[in-house]
Formats: structure tokens, sequence, C-alpha cells
């Protein structure tokens, strides 16, 4: 069974550190805004995102870190979603061919 490389373990480290840079620092420099937000701003839709939130970390934030710690650690609990979930399709899909 092969695993991840350290390579793309290296990189996804490194990305995951200068995610911040570009999802909250140059983001409010240049004043990116979602565009469904702005849609949904031009049409007179309330924002109803903080009232009904099943996301267990609201924009991509984490309660009681500064933003760009949060959006580190939401980052690195996304990846570890994706390798549990990879992780269980390769099981199940080993067991298929036996």
């Amino acid at each position: 069974m092969r695993g991840i490389s350290k390579g793309t373990l290296l990189l996804l480290v490194l990305l995951l550190l200068i995610s911040p840079v570009f999802g909250i620092v140059l983001a409010d420099i240049v004043g990116y805004h979602e565009p469904l937000d702005i849609a949904a701003e031009m049409l007179g839709l309330k924002d109803v995102s903080e009232e009904v939130n099943w996301t267990p970390f609201y924009d991509y934030s984490f309660p009681g870190l500064p933003d760009e710690l949060g959006y580190i650690v939401s980052g690195a609990i996304g990846l570890a979603a994706i390798f549990a979930l990879g992780f269980l399709l390769k099981l199940l899909a080993g067991r298929g061919s036996r």
C-alpha cells in the first residue's frame, strides 16, 4: 500500500501555511467580495448565513483564534477529511477486488 510522498505532503503544508495570504490578507487589500454575496446584495436578499450555519467553522474561522490561524486550522481539517475519505475509499476498493 503506497502513501502520500514527502514532496506532496510538504507542498500541501506549504500551501496550507500561505493560504491566509491569499484568502484573507490580499482579499482585504483588493476589496474582494464573494460574487454570490454581491448578487444577493443587488437583489436585496437577506444574509441568513449567520442564522442558519450548518458548517463547523463560519467563514473559515475558528472560535478564539486570529482569522489567519483559523483559516489554517480550517484548511488542515479540510485536508484531513479529504485524506480520511480517500483512505476509506481505497480500503473499500481493495476489499471489492479480492
